[in-house]
């Protein structure tokens, strides 16, 4: 399938003060966002080939709303604590002309999105990660050259997810998957090439590996 990641995200406490273990560890945080009528908001770490986002409900309405439904959103937020796989990953086209859904999804028009567009999202449940489609993303180059990094990080090379679910829609080479007993996400930046680490846990459920 010709898709590749985007971002991904995990959902934290309101404000994300997860996010001051990040920058403590030498990586500089972007601009944060909102999203009107999702109900949610951000902090925002962007990287050559992509972005973290620490995700959070703002709005407990909005993110109940009709509209947000598809993307279970509140469901995963709230019982992120008891057993609801905190993570996203956004996938985009590897290419402009591959803009095929690469898994079973319903559809997802959140109110900040434009009307004529749309976002997939995978049809499973809350054990495993919340898998979106945005068939409008290109990759954003431009990013890394407004925010660089005092740890030198640049490009993101390796997902690794921890479950202790077998996955069901798992797009083939976008992430690895391994089992676990709890749900962890490991990033590689660089290749692994500076032969450093950050367990950010049990704040953050995310290694970092530099």
């Amino acid at each position: 399938m010709a898709v590749e990641l985007d971002h991904l995200f995990i959902c934290v406490a309101r404000g994300a003060p997860e996010a001051e273990r990040l920058i403590q560890f030498g990586f500089t945080e972007g601009p944060r966002n909102v999203h009107p009528g999702q109900g949610t908001a951000n902090r925002r770490f962007f990287f050559h080939n992509g972005m973290l986002e620490l995700l959070w409900v703002e709005n407990p309405a909005e993110a109940q709303s009709d509209s947000t439904a598809p993307s279970q959103l509140w469901q995963r937020w709230s019982n992120r604590s008891s057993g609801a796989c905190p993570f996203g990953v956004i996938l985009r086209p590897a290419a402009p002309e591959s803009a095929s859904v690469p898994f079973a999804a319903r559809k997802f028009r959140p109110q900040w999105l434009p009307p004529d567009l749309t976002i997939y999202v995978a049809d499973v449940g809350l054990d495993e990660p919340m898998w979106a489609f945005m068939p409008f993303l290109e990759r954003r180059r431009q990013r890394q050259e407004l925010i660089t990094h005092s740890n030198g990080a640049r490009e993101m090379t390796r997902v690794t997810l921890t479950t202790p679910a077998p996955l069901r829609s798992a797009p083939d080479d976008v992430i690895a998957v391994q089992p676990g007993p709890g749900h962890l996400m490991t990033i590689e930046f660089d290749h692994g090439s500076r032969h450093t680490a950050l367990d950010a846990r049990p704040h953050l459920p995310l290694i970092i590996q530099l």
